[in-house]
């Protein structure tokens, strides 16, 4: 039996450790923290339960992404339930957009954005099918071996085979190199504001830059099975944490790892603080490559050229609301997406989920937990904390008087029923989750050709988002479930060429 630890418990590591542990490897999962999940997880402060950074799940159609991770880990049911409508789209007009997951999109969009409407999201559509239904088959992307490029192009000629007519084969091939903006070319404004605003939040970048086929696939989020968690999102990585217990694996909480252990060019363990050397012949990283680079003595080939500190992606200013469910009129969707204006984030636009009425573990009664979110350049924040603490509390305050303030126009009456308001910065988010300089999101994701792939070294691999496809609890869990049967398929090839020198040997 392998043994195998991951680093980090967040939803990429703990997928990879519940398959692998079902697969029969010896798992060992070692979190720095109180609670699994990472940016993906749900905090507890006062009575109310608060998503610490994702609220938006998806994926969990008949099939999909976490379709797929259950079947395979064992899990019989997530907390779940469905999300309809997706979400509410907020245009600086004022108009709103209902982002269904049924029938009921294709007029919505075509009284908010007129026939151009029909022309984009049948593209969108009708890519995103093809690239879930390739996501599916888990190809290695990118190819980072001769065996990686064989079950890629298998797949990919399978794929392209069985499913789509020529034109659409040579429309994705073309995609491959285009972004989402060739696809907005004379329609009109608002609907490319409306794109470039959900691709931010889902592609950590803009139409003129996001990938189109990548795009395609992000955008297609709410058709695909939005969820709302009970318990919060949090809950789905504890479910994870349950299948791996249950599949004869450990988690273990409090547990730093100061050191992976190399030899050889191959991972023999790892160090944890204030708890020895922990053996083991396979090491996964839910990490930032910045993170990584921290635990190794030396730095890999592949990891040479990584910048100082992450130069693209995002931090997060975040605001955690206790308030009065009186406030919300009746029927009031829970998810809401903000755009008061150009350049997006910073205030400009703003992700807000709140926490349903039939989930009675999220806050006190009679009352709601709400999580509040913007892009934020990470940058400023550092340099303030740094230079002059003053200002950095000052302009903490501002924000969230600004973020509070424009909330309150599409919640009238929140600020007065709050009664818990907690602001948090990228300096918050590196604190409890650890994640370099509270760098989030992953990598913006504008070229397939420059992507990190899994493997580090021989037995070394990263999980988490930023791998590819990175970006959201399915696509960070699909990764996971991807280095999970590569390191599967690796180790019975092993054995059966171990085997097979041991019958020649004999014979001889």
């Amino acid at each position: 039996m392998k043994r195998v630890i991951v680093i980090g418990a967040g939803i990429g590591g703990l997928t990879t450790a519940a398959a692998l542990s079902r697969f029969g490897f010896d798992v060992h999962v070692l979190e720095a923290q109180v609670i699994p999940g990472g940016c993906a997880g749900t905090f507890y402060h006062k009575g109310y339960r608060f998503d610490a950074g994702a609220t938006l799940a998806g994926g969990f159609f008949p099939g999909g992404p976490m379709d797929q991770i259950a079947e395979t880990v064992g899990i019989k049911n997530w907390p779940v339930r469905t999300a309809d409508p997706a979400m509410v789209v907020h245009l600086p007009d004022g108009q709103q957009v209902v982002r269904w997951g049924d029938e009921r999109r294709y007029e919505e969009y075509r009284s908010a954005f007129g026939e151009a409407a029909e022309r984009f999201f049948g593209w969108q559509e009708k890519t995103a099918d093809a690239m879930w239904a390739f996501a599916s088959m888990l190809p290695a992307w990118p190819p980072t071996s001769i065996q990686d490029w064989i079950e890629l192009l298998t797949k990919g000629a399978h794929w392209l085979r069985d499913g789509f007519p020529d034109r659409l084969s040579a429309d994705l091939i073309a995609d491959f190199f285009r972004p989402v903006r060739t696809h907005l070319e004379g329609s009109p404004e608002k609907l490319r504001l409306f794109t470039d605003a959900q691709l931010l939040i889902s592609a950590q970048t803009t139409s003129e830059k996001a990938n189109a086929l990548y795009g395609a696939s992000a955008l297609d989020l709410p058709r695909r099975g939005v969820v709302h968690v009970k318990g919060g999102v949090g809950a789905i990585a504890e479910t994870l944490v349950n299948a791996i217990r249950a599949n004869g694996g450990r988690v273990s909480f409090r547990r730093t790892v100061s050191q992976i252990l190399i030899k050889n060019g191959r991972p023999m363990g790892v160090r944890v603080e204030r708890g020895g050397v922990l053996p083991a012949e396979i090491v996964i990283a839910n990490l930032t490559p910045w993170n990584l680079v921290k635990l190794l003595d030396h730095v890999p080939s592949r990891l040479m050229n990584l910048p100082v500190r992450p130069v693209s992606g995002w931090g997060a200013f975040m605001a955690y609301v206790g308030f009065e469910e009186g406030v919300l009129p009746d029927n009031f969707p829970l998810h809401h997406q903000l755009i008061i204006r150009e350049p997006l984030g910073e205030g400009n636009s703003l992700f807000v989920s709140i926490s349903p009425e039939w989930d009675q573990s999220r806050a006190p009664g009679g009352k709601r937990a709400m999580t509040i979110s913007t892009h934020t350049d990470y940058h400023r924040w550092w340099e303030l904390y740094k230079k002059d603490l003053l200002a950095y509390e000052d302009r903490k305050q501002e924000y969230l008087k600004l973020i509070l303030a424009r909330v309150e126009n599409a919640l009238p009456g929140l600020q007065q029923a709050a009664d818990l308001v907690l602001p948090g910065t990228p300096l918050t988010f590196e604190r409890y989750t650890k994640r370099a300089l509270g760098w989030v999101g992953g990598f913006p994701q504008i070229d397939l050709t420059h992507v990190y792939g899994p493997r580090v070294l021989p037995n070394l691999w990263m999980v988490g988002d930023s791998i590819f496809p990175g970006q959201s609890i399915a696509s960070v869990g699909l990764g996971g479930l991807r280095v999970a049967t590569n390191i599967k398929i690796a180790h019975k090839l092993k054995k059966t060429i171990t085997l097979a020198a041991k019958i020649t040997t004999s014979d001889n």
